[in-house]
């Protein structure tokens, strides 16, 4: 990056505009890049937590805690710095959410039950459509409430999976 912004300096100073256009255009593919990378990787890490939750059929505390600190940091890279739009809107999950799922499931089968299945057992055991639909419902959370009440609502989303009630009782 630092060899664009030398060229994009160069291009302004001897009146290359359409060239330092150009050089901006690939500035901010690279930012929007970097970006999405980010959201992968929160995206994943999340997956690996449901997964866990899905398997086991209960929920702990530190994965409820990593679920709600992964989706909000996802809210927070996906809001373009205007705050009216998105990196990826709310109808363009479901790829990104494919690309990470055998990863995350490869990556989960280390943690799920300390270990006790290899990548391919934990793929037979996951139900796709059911992880697909909670991580899609955790998503759709980051376009309706504000960084401020995300995560309330999504400890509310969480008290709805599977050992969810017993993780939210009251003392």
């Amino acid at each position: 990056m630092t060899q664009e912004l030398i060229d994009l300096r160069i291009s302004i100073l001897e009146g290359r505009y359409a060239d330092a256009l150009a050089i901006v255009d690939d500035l901010e593919q690279m930012s929007k890049r970097a970006t999405l990378h980010q959201i992968e990787s929160y995206l994943n890490k999340a997956l690996i937590n449901l997964i866990k939750n899905q398997v086991e059929e209960r929920l702990a505390n530190s994965w409820a805690a990593s679920i709600r600190d992964f989706i909000r940091e996802i809210q927070k890279l996906n809001l373009k710095d205007n705050q009216k739009t998105y990196t990826i809107n709310a109808d363009q999950w479901e790829s990104l959410i494919d690309n990470e799922l055998e990863a995350a499931i490869s990556t989960a089968s280390v943690e799920v039950l300390n270990g006790a299945y290899t990548p391919a057992q934990l793929s037979k055991l996951v139900d796709r459509a059911q992880l697909k639909q909670t991580t899609q419902d955790l998503l759709a959370l980051t376009y309706l409430h504000s960084k401020k009440d995300l995560p309330l609502f999504i400890n509310d989303y969480l008290t709805k999976l599977p050992g969810g009630s017993y993780w939210n009782q009251d003392i």
